[in-house]
């Protein structure tokens, strides 16, 4: 298949996933094609079969607003037509699924049927899809989707109480590559970090708000009451300072390290004893998972998507949002010695259920699926 996916660029889940699926997919002899305003974060290898096009957005003076949406629906209109795609992929209601469905009036018009899949991956529900100016625009753009998944169950019925679709959706879970997210030997980096043999607490995202990074440094601080322990916050973003401040007035900042974006997060991962994942809202928990790959159990909130992916008693637990008593108490449970490498053998297992191997091919099965039905 020629495949064309649409995306954002960055660090986020939905521009992860879209590329390490993009990548699975080349590596499956599709031709892929990515379309997005500059080249996604983890398109990092050559292939023959991967291709990257960048979306130009040129202002105006009489726009008060770069608009890219027009620029992204021309541009698909050039590479549907020019390298004679079969399929779109976009991530993201809008501006993505709009955008195609300019794209696919535009080239009907030129006798050109192309059809696209839409993937819902949180933000665009949760938080976007909310605000009364813009839900009209994503109820239309999943309706006219060809097709529809999400990255969880909770997403999908999400989706479906708040917007009144008429079309199916389908659940296809994100997914790790195994190959890349699995324990490193870094022993001497953690003997660097932990000189005195203290365990180590992680926690990556993109330092927004709904990341309730406050309540990670909290937790730590009353696990680091009762026993020596390090932790590495992984990301940069809006709260960054603020966290910096709290540090300091927890008086903690000699045993926190804040190192910011980084490539290879599976280095700092497989230094890792467990995993803290605070969040308000969470459509699936890619970093949760990454760190399940990596051997690292999971304490987490029991919101979204979370409690398809980690197991509560099992491969780490599951807390209410905001209860810093209780997320302490379960991370002291797993960094027990006698407890620790059970907890870390159950999170692999339970993150080789979800191998980019095994939801490759449920992605290919729904393209396939989409273009019968389309006649193609």
């Amino acid at each position: 298949m020629r495949i064309g996916i649409v995306c954002y660029p960055t660090f986020g889940g939905s521009g992860v996933v879209a590329t390490e699926l993009g990548k699975g997919l080349a590596k499956e002899g599709h031709q892929v094609h990515f379309i997005t305003y500059s080249q996604p974060c983890r398109l990092d290898f050559f292939n023959e079969n991967l291709f990257y096009h960048e979306v130009d957005v040129r202002n105006y003076p009489l726009f008060r607003y770069p608009p890219y949406e027009l620029a992204l629906a021309g541009k698909l209109v050039e590479v549907v037509r020019y390298e004679k795609l079969d399929i779109l992929h976009v991530h993201y209601a809008i501006p993505h699924a709009s955008a195609a469905f300019m794209a696919r009036s535009i080239l009907r018009k030129e006798g050109l049927d192309i059809p696209f899949v839409t993937t819902l991956h949180g933000t665009d529900i949760t938080l976007v899809g909310k605000d009364p100016s813009y839900s009209p625009v994503v109820t239309f753009s999943i309706d006219e989707s060809d097709g529809v998944t999400t990255v969880s169950e909770s997403l999908k019925q999400e989706t479906l109480d708040q917007f009144n679709v008429q079309s199916h959706i389908e659940v296809i879970p994100n997914f790790v590559d195994l190959d890349r997210f699995k324990k490193q030997k870094q022993e001497h980096f953690k003997k660097a970090i932990c000189d005195h043999g203290e365990k180590l607490m992680v926690h990556t995202s993109n330092f927004r708000k709904v990341k309730r990074v406050e309540d990670a440094i909290r937790t730590f601080k009353k696990v680091r009451e009762k026993m020596p322990v390090k932790l590495l916050l992984v990301g940069d973003g809006p709260e960054r300072a603020n966290m910096e401040n709290l540090c300091r007035e927890l008086g903690v900042c000699g045993d926190i390290r804040f190192l910011g974006k980084i490539d290879a997060v599976e280095d700092v991962l497989s230094l890792s004893d467990v995993f803290l994942m605070p969040s308000e809202k969470e459509s699936f928990g890619l970093a949760a998972l990454e760190a399940m790959a990596c051997e690292v159990p999971v304490v987490s909130t029991n919101i979204g998507g979370l409690p398809e992916l980690n197991v509560h008693g099992e491969t780490g637990f599951l807390t209410p949002v905001g209860d810093v008593d209780a997320m302490a108490k379960y991370a002291l449970e797993i960094l027990d010695d006698k407890n620790l490498a059970g907890f870390k053998s159950r999170a692999l297992a339970r993150a080789q259920e979800f191998d980019l191997k095994n939801i490759l091919p449920h992605y290919e099965g729904y393209y396939e699926k989409v273009l019968s039905e389309y006649g193609k």
